[in-house]
């Protein structure tokens, strides 16, 4: 879905898009589209396609948008390849959305695509998360599904995430073959807008009912004293429709409610991104649960990912990243099964190779089996996949709040998380302790690793541009020294190569563009261009000994010092 573009390829796209096009105030739009060449190419220079998760782009018209007819094109090329896949069987496929503008007229847009190519469509009635619609995929037997998302975007965005029949999100060559017959349409005439109401259906309670059971099944059915509190956002998304309904399933009482954030709404008003990575679209959460919450948790608008805040050892509100909140789930989760039964045989944990090595030490600790694939829950998934038969999945995360608890679901799971989380904080409680005591626990047992993330955002096509020529660069001259420290290993993803002290090894991952350094100390820097966003990503991870409670604030400075002097290095290295 991304052809070459030469200056007037763009134009005579947009121009049969016109002629195709019979809704009147749809052509006066892209005439008007027309109008601003720099706009028009933007909108037209390349088509959208699947990153780490699936499509996403800016709502408008345009190829390299996400409007009805990308998506369309997308569903239709997507049913053509079931059709395919499954020899004309039979074929049941579900859809959720979420809060964001046009999700409900977009999915809707996808079920009556889908359902014109004689495929079952069973689509939620209202909006719903994006790990509800994984459970569904593989609890009414789907052979698919898609989910209408732009997850943490900003309100101009949408995306579609297209799911296998295990519930997970595609890998190559599905996606790829999907592509191809996106690709194969050559006039937005061949899709099909009229739905076929005789293959659509609504899904019913049960779906969720099901779901609920599966994860108490899976985390326990022990009750709590009520007595721990809990404030929760759903960030105006899909998270205030099942979060607290399954912390109350699961004994909780003392669940506080952000209400200025708790209805949907795609515009977002109280926050300028629905990102709980951002202090800012944490700040109403933080505020109102201040003086009383043993934890605070929020979720992005498709209820994939939680940030969360625990009192620190003053007292004080503070903000947990995604790598110390996966260690401490990791860290709770085999506790909790040593003490009731064991940790069952031939149990693992995956995560991702940009997330801190601290959940690899702890699985080490507990003598559970642990990986490493590349960035996307897709990846964590497809070993799941591979291995459900012979072994046992425990956990997987990933630093950018994706966390999955046992594989009922097959993406990262906010449901399931904020559970969790609270179980982990009743847990902590009828210890005497707090969620921060666990983690410097588990600092002065493993490690003191401490992650940053240097993000910068390059727009528009000149931005892609320059994307590429930083990693190209790195690839090209890698550096033998950062911050005056050696590289002793550095990974080049896309060319499968690790290369150590001038030796090269084939990397056994799936390409990707991603580079990494290891410096002499254990640090380690990640480099990779966001899957998702118009955003190129360094990621820091460092570490030392912590000896006690009482060197973690002059651990911590030393550690933050560290890596700010690292993004300063990596900058003037990528100048």
């Amino acid at each position: 879905m991304n052809p070459q573009i030469t200056e007037t390829s763009y134009q005579q796209k947009a121009n049969k898009w016109l002629q195709a096009m019979t809704d009147s105030s749809e052509k006066q739009e892209l005439e008007a589209l027309m109008q601003d060449d720099h706009a028009l190419k933007e909108a037209f220079y390349q088509g959208l396609s699947f990153g780490t998760g699936g499509l996403r782009g800016i709502m408008g018209l345009g190829t390299n948008r996400i409007n009805k007819y990308t998506i369309g094109m997308t569903t239709h090329g997507y049913g053509k390849y079931l059709l395919e896949k499954y020899n004309n069987e039979p074929i049941h496929i579900a859809i959720a959305y979420d809060s964001r503008q046009n999700s409900s007229y977009l999915a809707n847009i996808a079920a009556a695509v889908f359902s014109s190519l004689g495929i079952h469509v069973h689509i939620f009635e209202e909006l719903r998360p994006t790990p509800l619609l994984s459970f569904a995929i593989r609890h009414l037997e789907c052979q698919g599904g898609v989910v209408v998302t732009a997850s943490h975007n900003p309100k101009e965005y949408n995306g579609y995430k297209v799911y296998g029949a295990d519930g997970a999100q595609l890998i190559s060559p599905d996606d790829q073959q999907v592509i191809n017959h996106v690709n194969a349409i050559q006039d937005l005439s061949q899709v099909n807008f009229e739905p076929d109401q005789a293959f659509i259906h609504s899904i019913k309670q049960e779906v969720e009912e099901a779901y609920l059971e599966q994860l108490q099944n899976f985390l326990g059915k022990a009750g709590h004293d009520n007595q721990t509190t809990i404030y929760y956002s759903a960030i105006h998304g899909t998270g205030i429709t099942m979060v607290p309904k399954a912390l109350v399933a699961n004994g909780f009482t003392q669940v506080n409610v952000v209400q200025e954030q708790a209805t949907p709404d795609g515009t977002f008003p109280t926050v300028v991104y629905p990102n709980p990575e951002e202090q800012e679209a944490m700040q109403l959460l933080l505020n109102q649960g201040n003086d009383e919450a043993d934890i605070m948790m929020a979720t992005d608008p498709d209820t994939d990912r939680v940030g969360i805040a625990v009192p620190n050892q003053m007292g004080v509100p503070t903000l947990l990243n995604g790598n110390q909140t996966g260690a401490l789930l990791l860290y709770y989760l085999l506790e909790d099964l040593k003490q009731h039964g064991g940790i069952p045989a031939n149990s693992f944990v995956v995560t991702t190779i940009v997330t801190s090595e601290l959940i690899l030490e702890i699985a080490k600790a507990y003598g559970v089996k642990s990986d490493l694939t590349l960035t996307g829950f897709k990846y964590i998934a497809q070993l799941i996949r591979e291995r459900e038969h012979t072994h046992h999945f425990l956990f997987g995360c990933e630093e950018s709040y994706g966390y999955l608890l046992g594989e009922f679901v097959r993406d990262k799971d906010g449901i399931s998380a904020c559970v969790a989380l609270a179980k982990m904080a009743a847990w902590a409680k009828s210890k005497q302790k707090t969620i921060w005591d666990l983690l410097i626990d588990i600092y002065l047992e493993h490690g003191f690793y401490q992650e940053g993330l240097l993000s910068l955002t390059k727009k528009g096509l000149d931005g892609k541009a320059q994307i590429e020529a930083i990693m190209k660069r790195l690839r090209q001259n890698p550096p033998t020294t950062i911050n005056g420290e050696e590289v002793t290993t550095s990974y080049d993803y896309l060319a499968s190569i690790k290369s150590t002290d001038g030796n090269t090894e084939e990397i056994h991952q799936p390409t990707s563009n991603v580079l990494q350094f290891e410096l002499a100390s254990g640090t380690k820097i990640s480099v990779r261009p966001s899957g998702t966003e118009p955003k190129i990503k360094f990621y820091f991870s460092v570490k030392q000994k912590l000896d006690s409670k009482a060197d973690y604030e002059d651990t911590l400075q030393q550690l933050q010092h560290k890596i700010e002097a690292l993004k300063e290095a990596m900058l003037e290295i990528c100048a």
